[in-house]
């Protein structure tokens, strides 16, 4: 199961790393009262998310389950020969 699990990746936990570190430093503007720091922590969090999206894109996310794909082409398969079969009428009595 943990394998098949999201998060488990570099860049998720860089990700969430990151973002975790904006939060703390809103938090800390906040009891500071001030506008500034929150708004540079909020700017850290969504730093955060672009660096685990890139990450991802970069080929440090989760990699496809060969399975999981070999199941989604058979699924598209069927899909498409039903589509191309005519369907039954059925009359309503």
């Amino acid at each position: 199961m943990s394998r098949q699990a999201h998060g488990h990746t570099t860049a998720a936990w860089t990700g969430v790393v990151i973002a975790f570190v904006g939060f703390c430093v809103s938090g800390v503007g906040m009891i500071m009262a001030s506008p500034i720091i929150v708004i540079a922590g909020l700017v850290v969090v969504l730093a955060g998310g672009a660096a685990g999206l890139a990450m991802k894109a970069a080929g440090m996310g989760r990699q496809p389950d060969p399975k999981v794909e070999q199941i989604k082409a058979e699924y598209r398969a069927l899909r498409t020969a039903q589509a191309g079969a005519p369907e039954a009428v059925t009359a309503n009595a």
